[in-house]
C-alpha cells in the first residue's frame, strides 16, 4: 500500500511539474501553432470541427496518467468544453507537457466524441509534430519529419474513423507517445441570454 501511495504521489508531482514547466498557452495561441505547422494546417480547411488542448500534463512511473482541459470548435466557433484523462500501465517513466488537437472530419465523428464518454481505442494513432529538441515519435507507424521551429514542423496525417490527432511537445522528458486509453468528457457551452 505504501508503494502505491508513493507512486501516485510521485505521479502527481511529475504531472504538476510538467504543466508548470510548460509555457501557459492560450487556446488562440495553440490553434495558431497547429494552423502553421505543416500537415495539420490543411485540416483546418477540410474538417467539420476540432478540439484543442493547450496543455496536457502527463507523468508516469510504471503507472502513468495524463490530464488536460480543452475547447471544441465547430467551423471556428467555440461550442463547448472538454476534459481528457488517461491512465496507463507499462514500461514508462518521466513527465511531459504537450498540446493536442483532434480534428473531426464530419458531424458523425463530432457526435461520437460529444457522446459523453468517448475514449480512443488501442488502434488509435497520433502524429507528433516535431519541433527542435522536443521531438517525440508517432505511434502505430505514423511518421513525422524534423524541423527547427514549431511553425516549420512537417507532418503527415490522415483521418482514421473520422478523426485525426496531432500533438506538439511543450516540455519534459518521458518515454511514451500513445493516445490509446485517453478518455474524454464534453459539456456544451452555456448559451448566453
Amino acid at each position: 500500500m505504501k508503494l502505491l501511495t508513493r507512486t501516485w504521489t510521485f505521479l502527481g508531482l511529475i504531472v504538476y511539474l510538467s504543466i508548470g514547466a510548460a509555457q501557459a498557452a492560450t487556446f488562440g495561441e495553440t490553434i495558431d501553432i497547429f494552423r502553421n505547422a505543416g500537415g495539420s494546417a490543411s485540416f483546418f480547411a477540410n474538417s467539420y470541427a476540432y478540439a484543442v488542448f493547450p496543455i496536457v500534463g502527463a507523468g508516469a512511473l510504471a503507472v502513468g496518467g495524463a490530464y488536460g482541459k480543452g475547447r471544441v470548435y465547430v467551423h471556428g466557433r467555440y461550442v463547448g468544453d472538454t476534459k481528457m484523462g488517461q491512465l496507463s500501465v507499462g514500461f514508462q517513466a518521466g513527465g511531459k507537457a504537450y498540446s493536442e488537437i483532434i480534428f473531426f472530419e464530419d458531424k458523425r465523428a463530432l457526435d461520437e466524441f460529444e457522446s459523453g464518454s468517448f475514449a480512443f481505442g488501442a488502434d488509435a494513432s497520433v502524429v507528433a509534430i516535431t519541433a527542435g529538441a522536443n521531438a517525440s515519435a508517432a505511434t502505430n507507424g505514423a511518421s513525422t519529419g524534423a524541423s527547427a521551429a514549431q511553425k516549420e514542423a512537417t507532418t503527415r496525417g490522415v483521418y482514421e474513423k473520422g478523426m485525426a490527432v496531432f500533438t506538439i511537445a511543450k516540455g519534459g522528458l518521458m518515454y511514451s507517445a500513445a493516445i490509446a486509453g485517453q478518455k474524454f468528457s464534453y459539456e456544451p457551452r452555456a448559451a448566453k441570454h
